[in-house]
């Protein structure tokens, strides 16, 4: 059962698509393959997994953790989503810089957001069920993140009228993040 492992232009995060078979039964997916990541330097014991539900137009993010902060590993069960990670680490070489990725149910793509980055995304169908595994634990304390329409950051949104979370609405702008918190790179 074969993996394909890219790395994307921001140091750390990769593109994965997994081992999928279609027949007259159906389909099957081996998303994750404990050996086969490691060998690529992705070492991830799973801390918890869990499912978001959003509708066409929902912002979620852009999240993290400000201390210990977790890798996460994002698919799309059903739907279409354009992912987004800010790079976040003061060492890296992308850093401040951020890249964008379509998951959906019919590419079967995964993305490994390494520690140090912020995490969003836009739904671009009609709903999109998004399934995320996190290494390391969630700490509620040190949960924020930056606003989805910080202008420095300058990320250019689909969504013409985003349905965003009061919380995330209320998320520090990246001028505010580089005041206060600053992650070194993580391998």
């Amino acid at each position: 059962m074969n993996f394909n492992i890219q790395d994307l232009n921001l140091t750390g995060a990769k593109l994965i698509s997994p081992f999928y078979i279609e027949d007259e039964r159906g389909s099957f997916t081996k998303i994750y393959e404990k050996d086969v990541f490691k060998q690529w330097g992705l070492d991830a014991e799973i801390y918890e997994n869990f499912e978001t539900c959003s509708k066409q137009g929902v912002i979620r993010g852009l999240h993290f953790q400000t201390e210990c902060p977790q890798i996460k590993i994002i698919r799309v069960i059903r739907g279409l989503i354009r992912d987004i990670i800010v790079d976040l680490r003061k060492d890296s070489p992308t850093f401040g810089q951020y890249i964008d990725v379509e998951l959906s149910d019919d590419n079967h793509r995964i993305l490994w957001i390494p520690k140090g980055c912020a995490h969003g995304f836009e739904v671009l169908s009609e709903e999109a069920i998004t399934s995320y595994m996190c290494v390391g634990k969630y700490l509620k304390e040190y949960d924020t993140g930056i606003k989805w329409n910080d202008t420095e950051l300058n990320i250019d949104w689909n969504t013409t009228e985003p349905i965003v979370s009061q919380k995330d609405s209320c998320l520090m702008s990246f001028a505010e993040f580089k005041e206060r918190h600053m992650f070194k790179l993580y391998e």
